[in-house]
């Protein structure tokens, strides 16, 4: 993949050093020619056209006009900074400042106060335009196109020129393809030591991933580095930000979003409280937090500095100077004057002190030369494309000519070159940079399809880089039983399995309000005489309670209402099915139940709450209601699902991507209890109706979702005559006429004639030698009428429906097995023997159901 070479320093370096003065469009590229230089010279050498004109390195233009207008001017600082950015870019491309005035649309009272301003300044950008290089001196420019045309402006009327790239070609090294930045990151530390850190280079894109992971690294390693984070991309500098944030959002904040505060504060709050209220919170360690945020408005800036300080033990000097520099230190930190620092930090770049040494990190939009040996290169995506301005004085094709070259030149730094890539990212590829179909002429989506090697991800550790393991002689206690939540979690993902294992999870207030949605379903079926209207006012102020440090003050009347309907909803349907009489089961205390403490009621019933560890089957639960001997139910606060997608999300041949195995674990123990019976797990969705409720139209059984456990087959089941009778009564229109020409008789001998194929796909029922044989005997019974083929076709596909909606004997004897491998591979897990990998059964984890999802580290297998 060649395209044109770009002379090294010591080639331009013979071009050019008979001259007086050599002009490069890149700082880092003259300090090269610079360190050439074998003879004694009178003034600089070779130099960047801004750097000749003021003869220094100047602060940022745009910064400084920007400061001078908002001390002196009465605009908002957002036109001050889009007048200021607009005058500069044109004349930068037009040659002179008042050339914006050519530009009718962009010229408002803010561009004409700026353009006054911005001429009685002393910049780089005013001499470029004013003065021109000493014609006496003898002058080459080095790729004169990579100048801009105020640039160009400052040449003498005659100069000679040199091009940077050679005759010859560079053949562009192969891409390095990783799975991950991790792994990226580590190729480099590993190559990078103290020693050698003067000699090596890495370029970036500022803004991705690579900046902050390989500064950490870095870091960590000990390696000195410069070129990194800028004002704004300091830490300590981000947090006070995101305290003066904190306090202007209000009560609703959430533990969760001020984790770093907190850290940087020494604040330490359990993972439980992460998605409380802040203001909810009666914590000592967080008083003076919520105090600072109450009281932001009586605070400038300074004084919240100040506190930020004392808080965090840091000093931010230079923050503070910044605050002076601006003219706000003592102003108060309203939110309209936070949102100007925070646009002023985000737009401009800060000067900040650094000390130039160790490894170089460089801006990969910003770069065009690195003067370094070994130059890495990390990214290489397309976010590496430059973004021409949209503006009318832009030359586009000059511009898309300058930004090339820089690349070209880029890519070439140093006598060593290593560009490290990611193929793909979260399952879509990694496009390349846009200006490698330019250089090489050819198209591509991804890396791959371009020269390239893959490396994985080390398995043994580097001395020194990661934290040791020490073997211990303790072999774990093997998991008996596992339950339907942490089954759904396991064959989703092993490893969110493992971590919720581990990591302690937030508290929800969908799981607080169905614990006490449990409880109080619990404490009517024992004591009903003691809830009355009264009683169900008080339960939703208890529930409310306890969920109100999780949800926003703004919802509260609605969850009121809801819980309400919600609880309403449960006791009529308890009035109307009181659960059996329990007596073939032992009673249970419960001891906890948060609705029976407050009305000050034991809980003993044998139908409620009922526990159950059952090794020979490996499984554990918690069945809600026993409401018969057959009859099984459990209170749900979600939206409904109905039957067909609970049996579907229970598969096991072909497991879903939203696993829930619940009733079939309740039926598989529930049918062990009482063998050889008919059963059914019915779901109450408690929270379903409170819309029906408010319209005032509320049918209970639009709560309900029950599933059937069948003791035998499919066949066994769809052939008795209650089946037979269920198609005669509730059938399709054609079914049930044609039904009514037979008798149980005739329809049970259809199942002796042809096996039934037993199936979800109704097609391939019909089109089976059962189907076939169906229509030809009903037709020869009762006549060869279009209502007895069409008939028979909806009896085919009710009977395929009845597979997909219920459970059968071999459903619940498959997932005993299941259980079984689960447990057995789990165990071997667990003592080390594999790993648990991130991806289930069904392949990529579902991750919305994943709780632990930062600490998946994708291709970490």
């Amino acid at each position: 993949m060649p395209f044109p070479r770009a002379k090294s320093s010591r080639q331009l370096y013979d071009e050019v050093k008979t001259y007086d003065r050599v002009i490069t469009p890149d700082g880092p590229l003259a300090s090269a020619l610079n360190r050439q230089l074998d003879r004694s010279h009178l003034g600089p050498f070779a130099i960047p056209p801004r750097r000749l004109a003021v003869g220094r390195r100047q602060e940022s233009e745009d910064r400084l006009a920007f400061l001078g207008m908002i001390a002196n001017e009465d605009i908002s600082w957002k036109r001050c900074a889009y007048a200021v950015g607009n005058i500069l870019q044109c004349w930068e491309h037009q040659g002179s400042h008042e050339a914006i005035f050519e530009y009718e649309g962009y010229i408002d009272e803010a561009t004409e106060r700026a353009v006054e301003r911005i001429g009685d300044l002393e910049t780089a950008s005013m001499k470029l335009t004013n003065d021109t290089i000493d014609s006496d001196l003898d002058v080459v420019v080095v790729e004169p196109k990579m100048l801009t045309q105020l640039e160009r402006a400052y040449l003498p009327t005659e100069y000679d020129t040199v091009s940077l790239f050679a005759d010859t070609e560079f053949e562009l090294p192969p891409f390095r393809i990783h799975d991950s930045p991790t792994a990226i990151i580590e190729t480099v530390v590993d190559a990078v030591t103290e020693t050698n850190a003067e000699n090596v280079g890495i370029v970036l894109d500022q803004e991705s991933e690579y900046s902050p992971l390989i500064e950490s690294a870095l870091e960590a390693a000990d390696i000195p580095f410069f070129g990194g984070p800028g004002f704004t991309d300091r830490s300590e500098h981000r947090l006070f930000l995101h305290l003066l944030r904190t306090a202007h959002r209000g009560t609703d904040t959430r533990i969760s979003e001020i984790r770093s505060l907190l850290t940087a504060f020494d604040c330490d709050v359990a993972d439980r409280e992460a998605d409380k209220r802040l203001h909810e919170l009666d914590d000592e360690n967080l008083s003076w937090l919520i105090d600072f945020c109450h009281e932001i408005q009586e605070y400038t800036f300074s004084d919240a500095l100040s506190t930020f300080e004392h808080r965090a033990d840091d000093t931010l000097d230079a923050f503070r100077t910044e605050l002076e520099e601006l003219g706000i230190a003592d102003e108060s930190v309203t939110e309209a004057r936070l949102d100007e620092l925070s646009f002023y930090l985000q737009t401009y770049e800060v000067p900040v002190d650094r000390d130039n040494e160790g490894v170089l990190l460089a801006d990969a939009k910003s770069a065009s030369y690195v003067g370094r040996e070994v130059v890495f290169y990390l990214g290489l995506d397309d976010r590496w494309t430059h973004s021409a301005p949209r503006r009318p004085w832009v030359d586009q094709d000059a511009q898309f000519t300058r930004n090339l070259q820089s690349f070209q030149l880029l890519l070439q730094s140093g006598s060593q070159q290593h560009y490290l890539v990611q193929d793909a990212t979260g399952g879509s590829p990694v496009t390349p940079c846009l200006y490698f179909e330019e250089l090489l002429e050819r198209e591509y989506d991804r890396f791959s399809e371009l020269p390239s090697t893959t490396h994985q991800l080390r398995s043994e550790p580097h001395d020194g880089a990661v934290f040791n393991t020490e073997s211990v002689d303790v072999s774990p206690d093997p998991v008996e039983t596992i339950s339907k939540s942490s089954l759904n979690t396991y064959v989703n993902s092993p490893r969110d399995y493992y971590f919720s294992r581990i990591v302690d999870g937030p508290e929800k207030e969908y799981l607080t309000e169905g614990n006490l949605f449990h409880d109080f379903a619990e404490f009517y079926v024992t004591h009903p005489a003691v809830v009355d209207d009264a009683a169900l006012t008080e339960v939703v102020d208890l529930i409310l309670g306890e969920v109100h440090p999780l949800i926003r003050s703004v919802d509260e009347q609605t969850r009121r209402t809801e819980y309400r309907v919600s609880l309403e909803t449960i006791v009529s349907y308890l009035d109307d099915n009181p659960p059996t009489d329990g007596a073939f089961l032992t009673p249970s205390s419960s001891t906890e139940n948060a609705i029976a403490d407050y009305f000050g009621y034991d809980i003993e019933s044998p139908v409620t709450e009922r526990r159950f560890v059952d090794e020979d089957l490996g499984i554990n639960g918690m069945i809600d209601l026993v409401q018969s001997q057959a009859e099984l139910l459990d209170y749900k606060s979600g939206s409904e699902n109905d039957a067909n997608s609970i049996v579907q999300d229970a598969a096991i041949d072909e497991p879903s991507d939203e696993p829930d195995f619940q009733a079939l674990l309740y039926l598989t123990y529930w049918r062990s209890q009482t063998p050889a019976q008919q059963l059914s797990f019915t779901f109450f969705y408690v929270t379903e109706l409170v819309d029906d409720a408010i319209a005032g139209d509320v049918d209970i059984d639009d709560a309900l979702t029950t599933v059937t456990y069948y003791p035998g087959s499919l066949t066994d089941h769809v052939r008795t005559e209650e089946f037979f009778e269920y198609l005669r009564e509730e059938g399709a229109n054609k079914c049930q006429k044609t039904l009514s020409k037979i008798d149980y008789q005739t329809y049970a001998a259809l199942f002796d004639a042809a096996p039934l194929v037993e199936t979800t796909d109704s097609d391939e029922l019909i089109e089976s030698e059962f189907g076939r044989t169906m229509i030809e005997r009903l037709e020869a019974e009762i006549g060869e009428y279009k209502y007895v083929t069409t008939g028979s076709k909806q009896v085919m596909r009710e009977i395929a429906r009845q597979q997909k909606g219920a459970f059968f004997k071999s459903d619940l004897d498959t997932f005993e097995s299941f259980v079984e491998e689960r447990l057995t591979e789990l165990n071997r897990r667990r003592t080390g023997d594999e790993p648990f990998p991130i991806e289930g059964l069904a392949g990529e984890p579902n991750y919305r159901r994943v709780d632990n999802r930062d600490l998946l580290l994708e291709g970490d297998q």
